[in-house]
């Protein structure tokens, strides 16, 4: 066995978490080290979106693979609707990006190695933590120490406990990338949320319902995934590609082209919150920090990581600072009351999303994209403050039909425990 000596922080992991709090932490001039199963080289798998004000406000708009300012998505089909009214489009007016995904996980890697990150492969395996020092054991049974452990290992972690346990809701797609025989949307257009379902059979409609997600990607190349926003159990991807194909059928779409296959996504969107009394810290999706209404990561992770950063170097000054203290410190910037009220607020609109049907969710988009640009932008994003986002909410609430009111008034599984978290959070 090998013992190395004591360092500062070791992070687990090497997503997008992982090397976001780890440059974050070198910057702060602590002695930085990275432990994951696989190269924090080895590219990832999945894409990450966005919206433009975001990546402009971090300065990092060089890192987007590809930005498009005609954002739109379409909530028709009604049955009291002409052909003109179901295919109009509700215009989002906000630009939206797609990061270059090597480039964004080159960027974390300059800046650790800019702050002398060090590297280690394997798999962790055992934890001990004392009054001075953790010490994470790996498979091969090699031994390295720190003052503090950081779990960014994912939505399994290794080593993170959570208060709850409950079925976790999840946000499931198949996409395709490649070219089609007509455009299957205008040029240089994104779509959000295609929940047109005129391709669907009656006895369709009443299954839990499905949006596209489809963008110009330029060059002729289009990338359409169809989406399932958040369901527990999950839509099947065999599900999911039947819809989308029966989609492009009605549409007279047919794939010439097939350059990727997007095989699955499978997100869970409503991860209860760790124990924030803990002596090992988390980020990243480890941490719960998918935001349960949009399934977006990336720029939170972005915003957040500087500050948690600074919580772990100012709580590290103390030397004689056990891991729980300064893990204590690390949870209270990480998931103070306000944004844990936040959580539960979410958390409770996505119960009531994943028993609407598919007439209601479709109400309740169309309601959601009138509210002021600044309202929906904040909730999706989670930058509005706890006040503005009960604002937002309520307003929703009040200018929605009676169909999508009676669903958000009726109380079934865990709304009551949610409300009880917004009034009262653990820990």
């Amino acid at each position: 066995m090998t013992n190395r000596a004591s360092i500062d922080v070791l992070v687990l992991g090497a997503g997008p978490g992982a090397l976001a709090i780890a440059a974050a932490l070198g910057k702060e001039n602590l002695r930085v080290e990275v432990l994951s199963a696989s190269s924090h080289k080895k590219p990832w798998p999945y894409t990450y979106g966005i919206w433009g004000e975001e990546v402009d406000e971090l300065g990092l708009e060089h890192l987007l693979e590809h930005r498009w300012k005609k954002t739109v998505s379409f909530f028709g089909s009604g049955a009291a609707e002409s052909k003109d009214e179901a295919n109009k489009a509700t215009e989002h007016g906000r630009d939206y990006g797609l990061f270059d995904k090597s480039k964004l996980q080159s960027h974390w890697i300059q800046e650790c190695e800019e702050f002398s990150v060090k590297w280690h492969i394997g798999l962790a395996k055992g934890l001990e933590v004392n009054q001075t020092i953790s010490t994470v054991t790996t498979e091969s049974g090699t031994k390295l120490k720190a003052r503090l452990i950081l779990d960014a290992t994912g939505y399994n972690p290794i080593f993170l406990k959570s208060k709850k346990d409950w079925p976790i809701a999840i946000q499931t797609c198949y996409g395709v990338v490649g070219r089609f025989n007509t455009p299957p949307v205008e040029e240089g257009q994104f779509v959000l949320m295609d929940y047109r379902c005129d391709h669907l059979s009656n006895e369709e409609k009443a299954e839990p319902p499905t949006f596209l997600y489809a963008m110009d990607m330029g060059d002729g190349l289009y990338f359409l995934e169809e989406t399932s926003l958040g369901l527990e159990p999950p839509l099947t991807l065999e599900k999911l590609q039947s819809r989308l194909h029966q989609r492009l059928t009605h549409n007279g779409l047919k794939i010439t082209s097939l350059e990727h296959e997007e095989l699955g996504l499978y997100l869970p969107m409503n991860m209860p919150l760790p124990d924030l009394k803990q002596p090992v810290l988390g980020f990243g999706g480890a941490a719960s920090m998918v935001h349960p209404a949009s399934g977006y990561l990336v720029g939170g992770l972005l915003r957040r990581s500087p500050s948690l950063a600074k919580a772990i170097a100012i709580a590290m000054q103390d030397e004689k600072a056990s891991p729980e203290m300064i893990a204590r410190e690390g949870w209270k910037t990480l998931w103070p009351k306000d944004l844990r009220r936040k959580q539960a607020l979410y958390q409770f609109g996505l119960e009531k999303l994943m028993r609407f049907e598919e007439s209601q969710l479709r109400e309740f988009f169309k309601g959601f994209f009138n509210l002021p640009n600044e309202q929906w932008y904040g909730f999706l994003t989670n930058t509005l403050s706890l006040s503005e986002l009960v604002k937002a909410m309520w307003t929703m609430f009040l200018s929605s039909p009676w169909n999508v009111r009676w669903g958000l008034m009726e109380m079934q599984g865990r709304e009551l425990y949610l409300l009880w978290q917004f009034l009262k959070p653990l820990n």
